[in-house]
C-alpha cells in the first residue's frame, strides 16, 4: 500500500503542447483569408513539430520540477530523501554553496527555498512554488516523528 500524499506539485500541465497546432491553424486560417498560395500541408508540418517540441518540453518540466511528499519521502524532481533523514526544518539558515535537491545547480526559477538540515547534519535546500506549504507540512511530519 502506497502512502498518501500529502503535498504535490507536478512540473507542468500538459495544455502547452497544444500552442503548436493552434498557432499553425491561425496561419493557415490567416493564409485562406488572404489572396495567395495555400500550404495546407506545410502547416500541418509546423503545428505537428511544435507540437513534439513542446511535448519533450512538459515531459521535461514533469520528471524535473515535480515535487512529492508522503509522509516516508520527499521527493524533489530526480532526487529522493527520506523524511526520517530530515532532522530541522525550521530555524535553519541556508549556508552559501548548500547544496539543492533535484539535482539541480540552483533552485528552479519561480520556486521558494526551504534550507532543511539532515541527520547527518548537513544543510540541503528543497524548493516548491509554494513553499510555505512544503515547509509547513515537513515541520508538522519532523515534529511528529521526534515525538
Amino acid at each position: 500500500m502506497s502512502d498518501p500524499v500529502l503535498y504535490s506539485e507536478r512540473g507542468s500541465s500538459w495544455w502547452p503542447v497544444l500552442w503548436g497546432p493552434v498557432f499553425a491553424g491561425l496561419g493557415l486560417v490567416a493564409e485562406q483569408v488572404t489572396l495567395g498560395p495555400e500550404h495546407v500541408a506545410m502547416w500541418i508540418f509546423v503545428g505537428l513539430g511544435l507540437a513534439v517540441a513542446a511535448a519533450i518540453w512538459v515531459y521535461g518540466r514533469r520528471r524535473l520540477l515535480s515535487v512529492t511528499l508522503t509522509p516516508s519521502e520527499l521527493v524533489l524532481g530526480r532526487e529522493t530523501v527520506e523524511v526520517k533523514r530530515i532532522a530541522s526544518v525550521s530555524d535553519v539558515g541556508a549556508p552559501v554553496g548548500a547544496r539543492v535537491l533535484g539535482g539541480s545547480w540552483t533552485t528552479p526559477k519561480g520556486t521558494g527555498e526551504i534550507p532543511l538540515r539532515l541527520d547527518d547534519d548537513t544543510v540541503v535546500l528543497a524548493w516548491a512554488k509554494d513553499s510555505e506549504k512544503l515547509s509547513a507540512e515537513l515541520t508538522r511530519l519532523v515534529e511528529k516523528s521526534e515525538l
